[in-house]
This record gives C-alpha cells, structure tokens and sequence, in this order.
C-alpha cells in the first residue's frame, strides 16, 4: 500500500508498506484524507526529534475496516476521526479527565508498518499519511457519515488543539479580550474557538496581510500584520493571548500582551532546545503562561461535540481545507504548506 515515509533524509511516498491486522483493543482504518500538519514537516526539519523510518501524518479520518477483540464502539463501515492520543483509560490522569496527560500516550512510538524486512515507526501513534493504518480503539472516533472526509480529517488535530485551548484550557469567558498570534491552521482554530466561548474582541496578528480575510471568518474583529497595534486596540492589555507559530520572540510578545490576571497560551512548537525570556516582576500582577498539549481535549467527548457544531454551522471545517492533493503530490502539498500558501492541505487516498 501506499504511504509517506521518511527515512532521516528524504521523504518518499512508497508503494510497498505494508501493516499489521488489528489486535485487541484496535481498528484497522483505511485512511480517506489526511491534514498535513506543520508537526508533521517538524519530524522532518528535526525541530521534533523522532525515530526513523516512520510513517507521517497524524490528522487524519477515514473508513473502518476492522476492529480486534474488544472493541464495540465502531463496526467495520463507521467513518471516524482519528486522535493521536492513545490514553491509556485506566491511569490516575485518565480517571481524572485529563487523557493528554496520560504517560502510556506519551514518547511510546510503536511499529505496526513494515517496508521489505524491517519495521517502520507510526507518527504520533497514528500515521495518517497511509492507505490503512492501526490504531488504539480510543482514537477512533465515529463521526457522522455526512461530513466530508476532507474537513472531518482536520478535526484530530488542528480543531482538537485550537479549539481545545480556547475552551478547555484557557477557559475563554463571554465578553474576554483575546489576541492570537499566527493565523495558521492552529491560529484560524483558536479564533474560531474564541468566537464560539463569546469572546467580545478577538485581535489576530500575522505578518502575512492576505491572510486578514480568512481571520475575519474564522471569528477575528480585528487583524494587525504586526503585535505592536495591539495596545491601540487594547490599551491596558488583552486577558488571553494565543502564540500559534512556535517562536521565542513572539513568546515574549504575548506576554508582554497581556492584561493584569491575564493568560499567555503556548501553541507553537519551537525547537526542544528553545528558551524564552520573560520579565519575572509582570507575573505578579496574577499573570499565567500556560502550557498546552492537544487542546488538553478529551477526544472521544470532543470530536462529537465538533462534529455537531460543524453540522449546526457554528464550527467551520471546509473553509479550513485550502487544498486537496493525492497522495503522490506530497512534495507539492509541502511546498505550499512551508510557503504559508494554504491554511490547510489535505491529502486524499
């Protein structure tokens, strides 16, 4: 079957990968499209470090094709979303409600592939960028079968996380003040997100200006190309501010952004090295800089939820999907993704 494979120095798509069947407690899914993430071409620029060979693609939705011992919640015929987060459902995190801090989901890469005689690792215990992947049942997540492939594909991860930030971890209230800096695939998310929890004044920040007309569809009031408008439009400080692009400097923006008691929400990924500076004396004025993982969602409750609210109309999820390529065409869909000429690219099988 086909799949994206990268090796350590080159991505391919190949012919000739092959996976296991489903054991107990797993779903075989033949995988319809798949959202190219940044997360993904990080495995590949090394800004995250991951073994290899491995399989990309991680935001993915598809077709089930068959379930191992135990699994009752999906029939062979569901369409679902996939999650990457394989929690383990048992852990004192996971009886909590808070399955993206569980330790089994986390830096436990499997090997459910093999290329000719070896293994081949699976990207984020996913592998969306395969014809049939294997995953745990709990990442399987059936949708309703009359939403698009396509736009379904985006809710596992980039829906998941922008949403889930806002409403999940930052808590987002009616009438607060946010700033979102990035309006990439995450950011137009976290804007959507603030929208929806009923923020009154949602400030996006990009330094591309042709982005301002997507960012005011997703729920943006206002759009800069630049942080230093922000205190015009807010002059004592914005509650929330969202740094989607991963850079130190713009770390220490959103910080600087912030309103006595607000809240600076870290989406970006810089490298694992990275470090920020901050100025210690503006935290005591009840300031937080908070960390985020996964939109801290519980995605078996939250998928459902935005799959509804996409049905309602409330949750846009074809707007997302600038383009569609086949698989063969990932170098194509890369280079539009790194050029910042898609919001999302979606590869079709």
């Amino acid at each position: 079957m086909r799949g994206v494979v990268f090796d350590g120095k080159q991505v391919q798509v190949v012919e000739d990968l092959a996976v296991r069947e489903p054991g107990p407690g797993e779903v075989l899914v033949a995988v319809k499209a798949a959202g190219l993430c940044h997360s993904d071409l990080s495995v590949v620029d090394g800004t995250i470090p991951f073994p290899v060979p491995v399989v990309l693609g991680h935001e993915g939705a598809g077709v089930v094709e068959s379930v191992g011992a135990g699994v009752g919640h999906v029939v062979p015929g569901d369409h679902v979303a996939l999650s990457t987060l394989a929690n383990c459902g048992t852990c004192p995190e996971c009886d909590r409600g808070r399955p993206t801090m569980c330790r089994q989901a986390i830096g436990r890469p499997g090997k459910p592939f093999t290329r000719g005689a070896g293994p081949v690792h699976q990207f984020a215990s996913n592998s969306a960028f395969a014809e049939r992947t294997v995953v745990k049942a709990v990442q399987a997540v059936p949708i309703p079968k009359d939403i698009p492939l396509e736009s379904a594909a985006l809710i596992g991860c980039g829906v998941l996380t922008g949403v889930g930030a806002v409403l999940n971890r930052a808590r987002v209230d009616r009438g607060d003040s946010v700033v979102v800096i990035g309006t990439g695939g995450i950011g137009l998310n976290v804007l959507q997100g603030a929208r929806l929890a009923g923020a009154l004044r949602i400030v996006a920040v990009d330094a591309n200006p042709a982005k301002e007309e997507t960012a005011r569809q997703f729920g943006a009031t206002d759009f800069l190309t630049s942080a230093e408008g922000v205190r015009d439009l807010l002059p004592a400080g914005a509650d929330h501010a969202f740094e989607c692009v991963g850079r130190v400097e713009l770390i220490r923006q959103a910080i600087d952004l912030l309103d006595r008691h607000g809240q600076a929400i870290l989406l970006g990924v810089p490298p694992a090295a990275a470090e920020a500076s901050f100025l210690v004396s503006s935290l005591y004025l009840d300031k937080s800089i908070l960390g985020c993982r996964y939109g801290s969602s519980r995605p078996q409750r939250d998928i459902a939820l935005y799959a509804e609210l996409y049905r309602q109309g409330r949750l846009l999820l074809d707007e997302l999907v600038t383009a569609a390529y086949p698989v063969e065409d990932f170098d194509k869909a890369r280079a539009d993704a790194e050029a910042g000429r898609v919001a999302r690219a979606v590869l079709t099988f």
